[in-house]
């Protein structure tokens, strides 16, 4: 599932200090129960988390929170949520409660009588999740982060700094809190906004005119319900609820998820917002998040439900009973083995990867294994055409063209899974739409340019690693599809002709783990045989690179998330359109050979 990314921010604690002490306060809590700060006059310390229903590190914090909650209740403190988005009502608190297991009172803030204000405001709390720790004399003594396991993109094993435990230690000790303030990292507090007036001043955009078009072309695939993103975004409410996290991360590039430089290539499924675009976006928000006239929102976009192939011939899931994925944490990666079953070949045109649960599932990668071997893991793969992740669309290709399945083959599913802070199941699933043998005039295979022999020294922020492939007959590329880890930092595709000229493909900047994109090419790019396929990957592996997980080793290739990988998957079919085998005739031996011929 992708998150919607934040950025570091510091909160400052005004207003809700009245002569060095925190005003009390009465909220309801999801049963209607008032709860009042000077209700716990008798403990020592109280604990006041900012969450919301929908931000997925507030579900991860939830959880974590619970569990300091049960370290340090019989110690004297006593936990107390608050939630002040807009949006959220008292049932969907109930119900996030319920899901992430809180048992300590979580309220839906309100204003109060004494001057009108939330609580939230009162704190000058900004995000979610946000925590303020209150001493014996309800002085704040520790505002910020739970700790840092979490934060956007980055999911640790375990935390390197439990920076509210810390604080609740020091306190109990008798102690100063040595690290009082900590950076907030989440998502914005939906708050009410003061919504500017269309009839007198008649804005230039609004939600009507404007925004909402944007949003059906560029967002609400992913934001409506059911889907993978953690809000929304089908209406004027849940728009403005999330003003100010649209526009960080629209100007942060981390929404719409694309990532290749506008200055070297064009792709059919490009999602990258226009500057025009942006600033649509920004001028709406700084102007007042305007409605307008309701008349003008076109009707919504309609979305296939289910498969977005044809209905699939064959459909097979990573095992037979659901597989358990735990609250919290890192999860390894995990491979299943299947057996197709298939006593003869078969063409496919249409293949589909689903995530059975969109809540944990990261990505999917469906490879063929060679049939004589019993390896369970990544080692014996073929190579594979389709895979799963937020924002790819499932493999089509034009009549008359497919790739083909030997008899004997087996799959391996690589499923990356990522916890959201309550035990969850899944049961992925990929399925096949076959055409007949003689009905195919074209067949797609392609291979994957790349280097396991590189070691990734500790420390090092911009270390270079580059693979290259001859083309060994005329082919014509259909997609690229970069693949990295946490270390990744840009990858570059480039191609160079027989006549040394040199050409780039694809250039991708700034990498994300967290959106393994394939790239489709508006045009298939002719190359020539005896062309180079160049692929050019840079790894940090530095303190500065937030996602990791540990700068002080040295990385080498591997599997799982904190090893590295360097791949440059594409697909291609024969330049004259034929049933040709496009994979060299004489392949170098090893291991890696095996891996980049695909099928």
């Amino acid at each position: 599932m992708r998150f919607v990314a934040c950025v570091f921010a510091f909160g400052c604690l005004i207003g809700f200090v009245q002569a060095g002490e925190v005003a009390d306060f009465a909220l309801p809590d999801v049963h209607g129960n008032v709860h009042k700060l000077g209700d716990y006059s008798d403990k020592k310390i109280v604990v006041i988390a900012v969450l919301g229903t929908e931000c997925p590190l507030a579900k991860l914090y939830g959880t974590q929170l619970q569990t300091l909650a049960d370290e340090y209740e019989p110690k004297g403190v006593a936990f107390l949520g608050v939630d002040g988005n807009r949006q959220d009502t008292l049932a969907e608190i109930g119900a996030f409660a319920h899901r992430q297991a809180i048992k300590f009172p979580l309220l839906k803030d309100q204003p109060q009588k004494s001057d009108g204000k939330l609580v939230v405001d009162r704190l000058a709390a900004e995000r979610t999740p946000e925590v303020f720790v209150l001493d014996a004399q309800r002085r704040v003594r520790y505002h910020g982060r739970v700790d840092d396991q979490y934060s956007p993109g980055v999911v640790r094993p375990k935390a390197t700094r439990r920076d509210l435990a810390l604080a609740l230690d020091e306190l109990l000790a008798g102690e100063r809190v040595s690290v009082p303030t900590t950076p907030i990292i989440g998502c914005h507090i939906g708050r009410e906004r003061t919504v500017a007036d269309a009839s007198n001043d008649q804005p230039k955009v609004t939600y009507s005119h404007q925004i909402v078009r944007l949003f059906n072309e560029h967002c609400v695939r992913c934001h409506r319900p059911g889907e993978i993103a953690p809000f929304a975004l089908t209406s004027y409410d849940d728009a403005v609820s999330w003003a100010d996290t649209i526009v960080e991360v629209v100007d942060d590039e981390r929404m719409p998820p694309w990532f290749a430089s506008p200055e070297h290539g064009h792709f059919a499924n490009t999602a990258r917002m226009t500057d025009e675009q942006k600033q649509l976006v920004r001028d709406w928000v700084a102007g007042g998040c305007v409605e307008g006239d309701r008349s003008q929102v076109p009707e919504p976009p309609q979305f296939t439900e289910g498969w977005q192939i044809p209905p699939p011939d064959v459909v097979f899931h990573i095992a037979d009973k659901p597989v358990q994925i735990p609250a919290t944490g890192e999860v390894a990666y995990r491979y299943f083995v299947v057996d197709l079953g298939f006593t003869e070949d078969k063409w496919v045109q249409y293949a589909e990867a689903r995530p059975d649960n969109r809540e944990v599932v990261h990505h999917i990668v469906v490879m063929f294994r060679d049939p004589k071997s019993k390896a369970r893991d990544g080692s014996s793969a073929r190579g594979g055409l389709v895979g799963y992740a937020p924002g790819m669309p499932p493999c089509s290709y034009p009549a008359g063209t497919a790739f083909k399945i030997p008899a004997g083959t087996k799959l391996i599913f690589q499923m990356h899974y990522t916890p959201n802070g309550r035990p969850a199941e899944d049961r992925s699933y990929v399925g096949f739409k076959f055409v007949d043998e003689k009905d195919v005039k074209t067949r797609i295979s392609g291979g994957v340019v790349g280097n396991r022999k590189f070691a990734i020294p500790a420390e090092a922020s911009n270390y270079e690693v580059v693979a290259e492939e001859t083309a060994p007959v005329d082919l014509k590329l259909l997609t690229l599809t970069p693949h990295m880890h946490l270390r990744g930092k840009s990858f570059k595709y480039e191609l160079q002709y027989p006549d040394g000229e040199r050409k780039v493909l694809l250039d991708i900047p700034r990498w994300d783990f967290n959106w393994q994109l394939r790239y489709d090419l508006a045009e298939p790019v002719t190359v020539p045989k005896g062309s180079k396929l160049i692929c050019t990957a840079h790894y940090d592996n530095s303190p500065r690179n937030l996602s990791n997980p540990d700068p002080t080793v040295e990385v080498r290739w591997g599997d799982q998330t904190w090893e590295e990988m360097m791949l440059g998957y594409f697909t291609a079919i024969p330049a004259d359109g034929s049933l040709a085998d496009t994979r060299p005739k004489k392949p170098s031996p090893g291991w890696w050979d095996r891996l980049r011929k695909l099928l």
